[in-house]
């Protein structure tokens, strides 16, 4: 059976796409194998590309400090993942095709987590995941159950740094989360 590990070492030298001549870094994803609780954005930012870990920077801090006031972490309960693994130039939006080149990957790596909620960060993730015609600002913290598996959109922490005014909205998805973990027993 795949590992995170060996998965993770096979993505490191992907060339699938286009995406790979300009990359710095593979961004496989970090976090915790045992967690039940998978966090997937849309893909790397220029901080991500030059380590190699998603969420750093602001929008790493934004969320690892949302996550801390609901008692989550990478370092305990969660694992953080993105639709595609290396950055777009100019961090423009993946496009259809790198997203469909990628997303084998996250499939993977959710066949071996095995998590009982995806969270959803932005639209494109959860356009992917949710609904093609997902709308964040209609739809946030609203859960969907799939194959026994609970999935919930919310703002994409580098969104919320562009519009400050929506952080209560995002605050509130991640209580409902924390309500909804305890509920489940999760």
């Amino acid at each position: 059976m795949e590992t995170l590990s060996t998965l993770r070492e096979k993505c490191l030298v992907c060339t699938r796409c286009p995406l790979a001549v300009t990359r710095q870094k593979v961004v496989f994803g970090v976090g915790q194998e045992d967690a039940k609780i998978l966090f997937v954005g849309e893909g790397p930012g220029a901080n991500e590309d030059a380590t190699g870990e998603p969420f750093v920077g602001a929008a790493g801090n934004l969320l690892d400090r949302m996550l801390d006031a609901v008692g989550l972490s990478r370092e305990k309960n969660v694992y953080i993942a993105n639709i595609v693994k290396c950055r777009p130039p100019q961090n423009r939006d993946p496009s259809p095709e790198e997203q469909d080149t990628c997303i084998d990957w996250l499939r993977a790596q959710t066949a071996i987590l095995k998590p009982r909620v995806i969270v959803c960060l932005g639209r494109i993730a959860a356009c992917r995941i949710i609904s093609p015609d997902f709308r964040v600002t209609r739809q946030h913290g609203v859960f969907t159950e799939r194959n026994g598996v609970w999935l919930m959109g919310t703002f994409h922490p580098a969104a919320l740094l562009r519009n400050p005014a929506q952080k209560p909205e995002a605050f509130a998805d991640f209580l409902a989360l924390r309500d909804r973990l305890q509920e489940w027993n999760i």
